[in-house]
């Protein structure tokens, strides 16, 4: 039997992040995870999974030590974000604009997961239990007594990080408010004629949102590219390519779930002709390399706690990707975690008492639910077939984009909120 301060299950980024958070502050911590992320090679092909990383992630991700190693890899940064339904209405999100020099980077979600392990396997008061499984975990007034695959573990807190379909949630019984968006979200990699960009744009149609975001220049092995369960993916091709020309780019197309379906049954070659029929004309030349298919669902825990038993990330809240903010949720849950141990133990209180974990879930709540009930809003808002709600919409965008007070008042507000700043 080992104790330790804090066992997390889940090394997902989340659970990872949290694992080092905690650590830094001096506590002992387990992390328990079925599969550790593959080692990178310059020339992997680009993963379908990635994140846009605002800038509040990358400055805890620079406090825990691993961004430097994910820039050394592979990340794009990108200084503006377009959005529109009508071209008239087109409004730019400037960096500039809120005095930076970016608003994020477009991350693999492998390789920052593998960065945080790296830095994980160097801290003495981590230990990693992977491959492991929770089989069972059991709470007293104490402590928690967790029953793995291969070992049994104690200790005064638990961290559910176990993604969307927590394990652990499901074990100490918190339930979930959930509804499902009767759509679907397809992921494609392409290669694109176009030059690397620094803009990230997202264009609204009647079907949903067609989006681009940039990728890292970098040759690549045409593979299968993830081994995530839930996400199917097809490659036409296992040959090296090489390129010296044009750039790469993550296309997020959103449809109803059976048309996403037909489009996944498609050949590249064939779904290509789709991209270049629907997306718009921006877009350029490109060539299809990989896709992938998730279907839309909102969910969010009823409560964050359950005596010695926290939910982070997924695991608590999961939200709409239009925005790509759900991973930076997540880290902010580890932010807030972390703030709140930390300032307990400066205080000389007991920081795994039940009522001082509950500061946690006061902290990020709320913040949770607005930014989750915000892109349920726009969303709804922008795929509304009213003929005058659909005016309103793009007036209202032109508005904001050139109107002086509108600019900097609500533009620039929504922007430095969305990058956490």
């Amino acid at each position: 039997m080992k104790h330790f301060d804090c066992v997390v299950i889940g090394g997902g980024m989340v659970g990872a992040a949290s694992a080092l958070a905690l650590a830094q502050l001096g506590l002992t911590v387990a992390l328990v995870e079925q599969y550790e992320p593959k080692k990178f090679e310059a020339k992997q092909a680009l993963d379908l999974r990635v994140s846009a990383i605002s800038l509040a992630s990358q400055y805890l991700l620079e406090q825990l030590e691993v961004w430097s190693q994910v820039l050394q890899w592979r990340a794009c940064p990108y200084k503006r974000l377009g959005v529109w339904e009508q071209e008239y209405a087109y409004t730019e999100f400037n960096a500039e604009d809120i005095e930076q020099n970016h608003l994020g980077h477009i991350v693999e979600n492998r390789l920052l997961q593998l960065s945080l392990w790296q830095q994980i396997k160097l801290q003495h008061n981590i230990e990693v239990f992977c491959p492991e499984r929770l089989v069972s975990l059991l709470q007293d007034e104490d402590k928690v007594s967790l029953v793995l695959e291969s070992s049994r573990l104690t200790a005064k807190l638990v961290i559910a990080a176990d993604g969307a379909n927590s394990q652990v949630r499901k074990l100490v019984d918190i339930g979930m408010t959930s509804w499902d968006y009767q759509q679907s979200a397809m992921l494609i990699n392409v290669k694109t004629q176009l030059p690397q960009q620094d803009i990230t744009w997202q264009q609204f149609l009647p079907t949903g949102p067609v989006a681009f975001l940039p990728l890292t220049r970098a040759p690549f092995t045409r593979a299968p590219l993830t081994n995530e369960p839930f996400l199917s993916v097809e490659s036409d091709s296992v040959q090296e390519q090489q390129t010296e020309q044009g750039g790469y780019g993550s296309l997020v197309w959103y449809h109803q779930r059976d048309e996403i379906k037909r489009l996944s049954a498609l050949s590249n070659l064939q779904l290509q002709q789709e991209v270049l029929a629907t997306f718009p004309k921006r877009l350029g030349q490109i060539e299809v390399l990989a896709k992938g298919a998730f279907p839309l669902t909102r969910r969010h825990a009823n409560t964050y706690q359950k005596n010695r038993v926290l939910l982070l990330g997924d695991a608590a809240h999961t939200i709409n990707p239009m925005a790509g903010q759900g991973v930076n949720l997540g880290f902010k849950d580890v932010k807030a975690l972390q703030y709140v141990i930390a300032n307990a133990i400066a205080q000389g209180e007991c920081w795994h008492n039940k009522d001082i974990l509950g500061r946690y879930e006061a902290m990020r709540r709320k913040d949770n639910l607005l930014m989750q009930s915000t892109m349920d809003a726009l969303y709804h808002t922008f795929t509304h077939p009213s003929p005058l709600i659909k005016t309103l919409r793009n007036v209202s965008l032109l508005a904001v984009s050139k109107l002086p007070v509108l600019n900097s008042v609500v533009k620039n507000k929504a922007l430095a909120y969305a990058c956490g700043i």
